[in-house]
C-alpha cells in the first residue's frame, strides 16, 4: 500500500502536467502521448544504469568518490556524466520511436515538441519514484520539481521538431540539434550544482538565490518555444532600438526574475518548513504570524515582479500597435 501511495505521488503530478501541455491545438492523440511518457519512465531507469556503470568504470580509473566530493569534481561529473547520461536517454526516447512515427505520418514540430515533453515528464515520474523510494526527496520538493526536466529538454525537442517537420533537412539543421542538446546539458549541469551548492560550502549558499530565477527563467524559454512551434509570435518584453534602453529593460527583465524566482523560493521553504510542523502547533499565535507575515512578504515580490513583467508587456504592445 505504501508503495503504490508513492507511485501516485511520483506520477500523478507529472500527468497533470501533461494534460497541461495536451490543450495544444493539433496536439497528438492522448494515447501516444502517453505511450511516450512511458518511454520517458524507462529512459529515466537506462539513465539510472548508465549512470551507476559510469560510477563503476571511473572509481576503476581514478578515486571518482573523492573528486566528486569537491566543487570542481561535482561540477565535472554534472556536464560529463549527469547531464549527459540524462539528455541523452530522453532524446533517444524521442528519436528511436519518432523514426518509425514518420514513416506513417506527418508530424508537425507541436507534435514532436509534445512527445519530448512526454518523455520528459516520463523521466521525472520514475525519478520521482526512485527520490521518494529511497526517502532522499520531500513530496513537496518533487512535486515543485515537476515542469525542471521539461525545461531541460525544450532546446532540442524544438530543434528536434523543425528539422522532423522541414521539407528540406539541411546539415546545419543537424548541427542546430547538436547544439540545443549541449545547451540542456549545461543547464542540467547548472541547476544541479545551484540547488546542492551549500553542501560543498557555507559561503556558496548564496548561489541558492540563483537557482529559482534561473528556473523561471528556463520555464518562461520553455513557454516560448511553444508558442513558436505553433506558429504564434513570441511574447516580446525588449523592443527600444537605442542601447541605453534596451540595456534598461534587460534589468528591468532580470529584476523582475529575481524577484519573482526568490519570491516562489521563499514559498516553497516555508512551505517546506510548515510540513514538519504538527497541526496543534499551526495554531500557536507566534507560527501564525510568521507564516502570514513570511507569505505577505514573498507575495509582494512576486506580484512586483508580475507587474514589471505586465508593463514590459505594454509597452510593447504600444509600440507595434
Amino acid at each position: 500500500m505504501v508503495d503504490f501511495s508513492l507511485l501516485l505521488w511520483s506520477a500523478i503530478p507529472p500527468l497533470l502536467l501533461l494534460g497541461y501541455y495536451y490543450r495544444v491545438p493539433f496536439a497528438p492523440p492522448l494515447l501516444k502521448l502517453l505511450m511516450f511518457f512511458g518511454i520517458g519512465a524507462i529512459s529515466g531507469l537506462l539513465a539510472l544504469r548508465l549512470e551507476w556503470n559510469f560510477e563503476t568504470v571511473a572509481n576503476w580509473v581514478v578515486d571518482w568518490e573523492r573528486i566528486k566530493r569537491s566543487l570542481p569534481g561535482a561540477i565535472l561529473r554534472q556536464l560529463v556524466e549527469v547531464g549527459v547520461i540524462e539528455e541523452g536517454c530522453k532524446l533517444a526516447g524521442v528519436v528511436v520511436p519518432t523514426y518509425y512515427l514518420q514513416r506513417t505520418y506527418r508530424l508537425l514540430p507541436s507534435t514532436v515538441f509534445l512527445f519530448t515533453i512526454a518523455v520528459a515528464l516520463g523521466f521525472t515520474a520514475e525519478e520521482n519514484w526512485i527520490y521518494l523510494f529511497h526517502n532522499t526527496g520531500s513530496i513537496l520538493g518533487r512535486t515543485i520539481s515537476t515542469p525542471v526536466h521539461a525545461m531541460f529538454s525544450a532546446p532540442w525537442g524544438y530543434a528536434l521538431g523543425m528539422y522532423i517537420s522541414s521539407k528540406n533537412r539541411l546539415y546545419q539543421d543537424r548541427k542546430f540539434i547538436l547544439w540545443a542538446w549541449l545547451n540542456s546539458v549545461i543547464c542540467h549541469a547548472l541547476v544541479n550544482i545551484l540547488s546542492s551548492a551549500c553542501s560543498y560550502s557555507l559561503a556558496l549558499c548564496f548561489l541558492n538565490y540563483g537557482l529559482f530565477p534561473f528556473l523561471l527563467w528556463m520555464f518562461w524559454r520553455l513557454e516560448q518555444l511553444l508558442r513558436k512551434v505553433q506558429g504564434k509570435p513570441v511574447i516580446t518584453l525588449i523592443w527600444e532600438r537605442t542601447p541605453q534602453r534596451r540595456y534598461w529593460q534587460r534589468g528591468l527583465v532580470l529584476f523582475a526574475l529575481v524577484l519573482g524566482g526568490n519570491a516562489i523560493f521563499g514559498l516553497f521553504l516555508l512551505a517546506n518548513k510548515i510540513s514538519f510542523l504538527s497541526p496543534s502547533k499551526l495554531f500557536d499565535s507566534y507560527i501564525l504570524w510568521f507564516i502570514f507575515s513570511r507569505f505577505l512578504l514573498n507575495l509582494f515580490f512576486g506580484v512586483l515582479a508580475w507587474g514589471i513583467y505586465r508593463y514590459l508587456r505594454h509597452s510593447a504592445r504600444r509600440r507595434y500597435f
